[in-house]
């Protein structure tokens, strides 16, 4: 196990970071957030990424949750699979399953991408860990057979695995100007508010079906 998972694994123990002035009856709901660098927050401090903003967003809205960063930047889909065992240690109750944006970028077959993500969603669910999907969308210079393929993969895993799904990550990001860093790619600061904002209604759900189970 890395670092990060170390980390992530001792985060879980404790139940995550503590709030000053805020005490809950019950365990928090333990989240990982497992992506690339979309999900760890390149360029960014470590409270200005998606895992943060999100969890100080349903915070906000009076929900008990702690949400770990587990993103690793340039990951692929089957990187993503080989390290998942690791990545999501025990006790861990719901996984944000944010991939796909590289395997994209690198041209990789959409059918390639799928598997990989079905493997990772089958594999969580074996272990009694909820799934959510944060859907991304393929680069139109792939041409529109690659973007059909692709962008059909993750309503389809959601509808077939019965997951709530986030249609796209980057949604309000995306060709929004002063929403990304210089790269144009990659959300900044505003960005990623703008992110958590967006997914804020479906990541409500997601704890209270964590809750109901």
């Amino acid at each position: 196990m890395g670092f990060k998972g170390l980390a992530i694994a001792l985060f879980l123990a404790l139940g995550g970071a503590a709030v000053p002035g805020q005490a809950f009856a019950e365990a928090p709901v333990k989240i990982i957030g497992f992506g690339d660098s979309l999900m760890a927050g390149y360029q960014l401090q470590s409270d200005e990424g998606f895992p943060a903003r999100l969890e100080a967003a349903l915070k906000a809205r009076g929900h008990d949750v702690a949400i770990a960063d587990a993103g690793v930047s340039g990951d692929t889909t089957s990187g993503g699979l080989a390290r998942l065992d690791w990545s999501i240690p025990d006790g861990a109750d719901g996984v944000i399953l944010e991939l796909g944006a590289n395997d994209a970028l690198r041209g990789l077959p959409p059918e390639q991408t799928r598997d990989n993500l079905e493997a990772m969603i089958v594999r969580l669910q074996e272990r009694g860990i909820e799934v959510m999907l944060a859907g991304m969308l393929a680069p139109p210079n792939l041409g529109a057979d690659y973007e059909a393929a692709f962008n059909a993969i993750y309503p389809e895993l959601a509808a077939r695995y019965d997951l709530l799904l986030y249609p796209f990550f980057l949604d309000g990001v995306t060709g929004v100007p002063g929403m990304t860093l210089s790269d144009g790619m990659h959300p900044n600061a505003k960005g990623i508010n703008q992110m958590a904002d967006g997914m804020l209604p479906v990541a409500e759900q997601f704890v209270e079906r964590i809750k109901a189970r």
